[in-house]
């Protein structure tokens, strides 16, 4: 028997479907108070200390 291999709908639900979980487990430590969860070198952490900055000078 040969490989079967999955039509265009179905790769793209595959790709559109992993792509949600890995934006919801990047986004679930986004709470307030709940950043001593994140990881030190995320984006998310990292954004914030930009954003951080951006404020405090334009203050």
């Amino acid at each position: 028997m040969g490989v079967t291999r999955l039509k265009r709908k179905d790769r793209r639900n595959k790709t559109t479907s992993r792509m949600e979980v890995q934006f919801l487990k990047l986004g679930r430590d986004v709470e307030l108070g709940s950043k001593s969860k994140m990881p030190k070198n995320s984006q998310i952490t990292k954004n914030n200390e930009v954003l951080d900055k951006l404020v405090a000078k334009a203050k």
